[in-house]
């Protein structure tokens, strides 16, 4: 009877400890509505364009041989007291074709807040060249924003991780 006991007793806690897998499409659609504006930011405010290079795929050992990459598009407000917003952040192909649109109405990073768009390493549309493009615009004395792009994988004992910067190209 101890013995069943016991084995009950492992079983509940075991069953608790494991870890709901949510839909990593869910989790960002659910950040980009928290974030969303009703309205249009004022023209008063400046407009740019950043580009960002990211790679959901690298070559490996040959041009014949690609390897996966899981890819972060990390949106940062960099200034700790002004709102910016960002218009759109769209992400193309290697090819220069559109793969998907993040949000489809501006959203509000807060002084010092962060965001990402996450490209899962099964998801190799981008190929070797993708890229996003980011709309924004801030107050004229605020700092810009900052894109940053962080690519890594991990397969048994070995690691591979490396980051790219955005450029500002209007």
């Amino acid at each position: 009877m101890r013995f069943i006991v016991s084995c009950l007793f492992v079983c509940f806690f075991c069953s608790l400890s494991c870890n709901e897998i949510r839909d990593t499409d869910e989790y960002h659609a659910e950040n980009w509505n928290k974030r969303r504006l009703d309205f249009n930011p004022t023209d008063s405010l400046e407009y740019g364009k950043t580009y960002l290079s990211i790679y959901s795929q690298i070559y490996s050992m040959s041009q014949h041989k690609t390897h996966n990459l899981t890819a972060m598009a990390s949106m940062r407000n960099t200034s700790d007291t002004d709102t910016i917003f960002i218009l759109s952040a769209k992400y193309y192909d290697a090819h220069g074709k559109l793969i998907r649109t993040y949000f489809d109405k501006p959203i509000y990073l807060a002084p010092m807040e962060t965001t990402e768009a996450i490209i899962e390493e099964i998801d190799v549309a981008g190929g070797t060249g993708s890229n996003f493009i980011f709309e924004w615009k801030k107050d004229k004395n605020t700092p810009e924003p900052l894109f940053e792009g962080i690519m890594n994988s991990t397969l048994g004992q070995q690691g591979l991780s490396f980051t790219t910067i955005g450029k500002r190209i209007k």
